[in-house]
């Protein structure tokens, strides 16, 4: 019997079949100075999402027992990898179980900016009936640039062209061949992808290369003509990780008039803070992070990571270790 800390909450099913499987679980949050000060001592694994931060410093601090790390998602920004590499400690996550639900609400947002929809909610609960300011655009006859091509992107580039996008994309690792098997245009430099393409969604990790992906000069360089020749704009979303838009860049292209629009799931400080200047911009649409908040994808992502974890600590194969080169 293993003893695993559970400590950003998790389906009620995955706890209750990491209990079939003989483990003592407790669901429970642990401050970050707790993290620090014996907080992980007796336990031999630890289940996150996004709100645990385990660093070097934590992970130094984590008693011997500890052989596994899962993080209930995909992105693992908020651990550190090597660290835990160094220590023997496996690092799984879980980057299947949300990919539908994250599609969706990335799907959610562009919608949202073309049709203007937070802005005529707002108007309208402003007792205004604003209708001739809320002409928007088609996404049909329009180019959708996906930084990133992974299952997420795909997903999002296949809805896309059933609309009538065209679909391009950036991905240095991906291999020519799946992006021309998806009927999608891969480009060599992110620089290309932003000159072509009217709107941009991010689904691609945080990393040193990524940090500030999206920056003043790629926005100001978007077309805002459609292949159709419609006045559409140029639109950014980004449902991935925090960090990866440039939030001063966003704003001063909103501010200028350059950036028609942009709609953030991830900020790089979370949570945000309200009096975030981004967040008093008309143009501009944010959601707290809940690319994977569906009770759908919650227990898909509370299973898969509970198994993930399960057989590091049995010492059976698991593909999806993410620290593989560290240990």
């Amino acid at each position: 019997m293993a003893k695993i800390a559970v400590t950003d909450g998790m389906d009620k099913k995955a706890v209750l079949w990491l209990e079939k499987a003989g483990h003592e679980v407790i669901n429970s949050p642990i401050t970050p100075d707790e993290l620090l000060h014996d907080g992980l001592h007796g336990f031999d694994a630890i289940i996150v999402r996004s709100a645990t931060k385990l660093t070097r410093e934590v992970i130094d601090a984590a008693g011997e027992s500890l052989r596994a790390i899962g993080r209930a998602g995909v992105g693992v920004d908020n651990i550190d990898l090597e660290a835990a590499g160094t220590k023997g400690i496996a690092v799984v996550n879980a980057p299947i179980a949300s990919t539908q639900s994250v599609v969706e609400l990335t799907l959610g947002h562009l919608l949202a900016s073309i049709r203007h929809l937070p802005r005529a909610d707002r108007s309208l609960r402003e007792g205004r009936w604003a209708k001739k300011e809320m002409k928007g655009s088609e996404l049909s006859g329009k180019v959708l640039g996906l930084i990133g091509f992974g299952r997420i992107a795909q997903s999002v580039g296949r809805i896309a062209q059933t609309i009538g996008m065209e679909v391009h994309a950036y991905d240095p690792y991906l291999p020519p061949k799946i992006a021309k098997s998806q009927g999608t245009r891969l480009h060599r430099s992110i620089d290309a992808l932003f000159s072509n393409c009217t709107h941009i969604s991010i689904h691609c990790n945080l990393t040193d290369e990524t940090r500030h992906l999206v920056n003043a000069d790629r926005i100001r360089s978007m077309p805002q003509i459609g292949l159709d020749g419609a006045p559409c704009g140029n639109h950014i979303i980004n449902c991935a990780r925090g960090g990866i838009v440039d939030e001063e860049a966003v704003l001063e292209a909103l501010e200028s008039g350059s950036l028609t629009s942009a709609a953030l799931d991830v900020f790089e400080i979370e949570p945000v803070d309200p009096a975030h200047p981004l967040l008093q911009m008309e143009h501009f649409h944010g959601t707290p992070h809940i690319g994977a908040s569906t009770v759908e994808a919650q227990a898909r992502v509370g299973l898969d990571i509970a198994k993930n974890v399960d057989a590091i600590l049995n010492k059976k194969a698991c593909e999806f270790i993410v620290n593989q080169q560290y240990l």
